[in-house]
């Protein structure tokens, strides 16, 4: 999906790309328009992540029906989380060397493959097996989306990165809403994914018949399936700084999202006195509708960051006052000013990362990001989880609140005092 390559080049199959041996090219294909091929990687991270969120309104249902504890939830989620960054360490870099088109074709399989085992899931090992591999699909998705994007915007550079975040806040944000609503039909865990599946079907359509662009760094010699193991990541210069402070606010955001995203309905519906699992959905969804918002505003400069954090800082201060007093409207005001903060300050984190790295490193350094990023939807919720079966959830909500709002405040200060000595 390279820009840089002429609009004539052959295509290969997918089969082919596969292999890295692409052997005699054809000139069969769907020579697509610049905007159908970003309309395609779009698409196809977005379309992954909301299926790998359409769980959210349904777990206190998975709960009772299968008889697991929160903690099990907790398992459920965080095993998608390990999955999805085991498959980023992995598999980051396997577009820069196979192909864009080829990576997205193998990412939409592997998601086709979760829906099936998440719907047909009995039991814990059921739920950790569909979550496992719909996180693989999004790993796999997510460095390969990310870099065909860039090549595809080589002359907007901060286009790229905001088309990235949309998409992956978007999908996440649209799929609890989605879920919540086509869990009012019959058989209400499994419709979501019969519907997903279906989607990921026609999705395939496109992106085999897509003719394809050779990849950025093809592999040579005798055994090219050595660039596909795993390789350390050497990031020089001014991009570390950039990577450290994006995976740092992506840890912290991200954190957030996974508590939104696992424990919250059971925490919300209280609160909210309904067990509508559509409302319950629309609530763990505005976070991150919120975070989708505000990166389309034009925020710039080197307060941005700060800013986005102590803002994101506030709303999680408002999140366990809402569950003491059982205010709805407090619950919204946290939700909506936490996901502000957030998409705010990882927009700006994430666009200065996007614009200090190389293309030809591109989806490894995006995706190497992004381990550190999704570990902060693993590691807090899966404490949180804990915390819930030995405190109750009120009271693990609440430390969890506070840790989160000191750490952006804290993480705030230290970017505003680094600021003047970049300066």
């Amino acid at each position: 999906m390279a820009s840089v390559l002429a609009k004539g080049s052959v295509g290969v199959s997918v089969f082919s790309e596969l292999r890295m041996r692409p052997g005699l090219p054809t000139q069969r294909g769907w020579e697509a328009s610049t905007a159908s091929r970003l309309a395609l990687a779009v698409t196809t991270i977005s379309i992954l992540l909301i299926g790998s969120n359409l769980a959210t309104p349904l777990y206190p249902l998975i709960q009772a029906d299968l008889g697991i504890t929160p903690f099990d939830v907790t398992i459920a989620f965080t095993c998608y989380v390990f999955a999805l960054v085991v498959g980023l360490v992995l598999a980051g870099h396997w577009s820069d060397h196979v192909g864009r088109r080829a990576v997205l074709v193998l990412a939409v399989l592997v998601g086709l493959l979760g829906a099936a085992a998440f719907a047909s899931a009995d039991s814990l090992g059921g739920l950790v097996l569909g979550r496992s591999l719909q996180g693989t699909s999004v790993a796999l998705a997510t460095g390969a989306s990310a870099a065909a994007l860039r090549d595809l915007l080589p002359h907007r550079p901060g286009w790229a990165p905001r088309f990235t975040l949309i998409a992956s806040a978007g999908g996440v944000a649209v799929g609890p809403l989605l879920g919540g609503l086509l869990s009012v039909y019959p058989h209400p865990t499994r419709t979501p994914y019969l519907v997903l599946a279906v989607v990921l079907v026609l999705l395939l359509v496109p992106l085999t018949l897509l003719r394809a662009r050779p990849p950025v760094q093809a592999a040579a010699g005798p055994h090219p399936i050595r660039v596909l193991l795993p390789q350390r990541m050497v990031i020089g210069g001014s991009a570390r700084n950039a990577f450290w402070l994006a995976a740092l606010v992506g840890f912290l955001s991200f954190a957030v999202f996974g508590f939104t995203l696992s424990l919250a309905p059971s925490w919300f519906a209280p609160i909210a006195g309904t067990d509508s699992r559509p409302v319950i959905g629309l609530l763990a969804g505005m976070m991150l509708f919120a975070s989708v918002l505000s990166q389309l505003l034009p925020l710039t400069g080197r307060s941005a960051v700060p800013a986005g954090l102590a803002t994101m800082a506030l709303g999680m201060g408002i999140l366990p006052v809402a569950g003491i007093v059982g205010s709805v409207p407090l619950l919204t005001a946290s939700c909506l000013v936490a996901g502000a903060g957030q998409g705010v300050a990882f927009r700006r984190a994430f666009a200065a990362l996007a614009a200090a790295v190389d293309t030809a490193g591109h989806a490894q350094t995006i995706s190497a990001v992004y381990v550190i990023t999704y570990l902060g939807s693993a590691v807090p919720v899966l404490g949180l989880g804990a915390a819930s079966q030995f405190w109750g959830i009120d009271a693990a909500v609440l430390v969890f609140a506070v840790v989160i709002a000191t750490a952006c405040l804290a993480t705030a200060l230290l970017v505003a005092r680094a600021a003047p000595r970049r300066r």
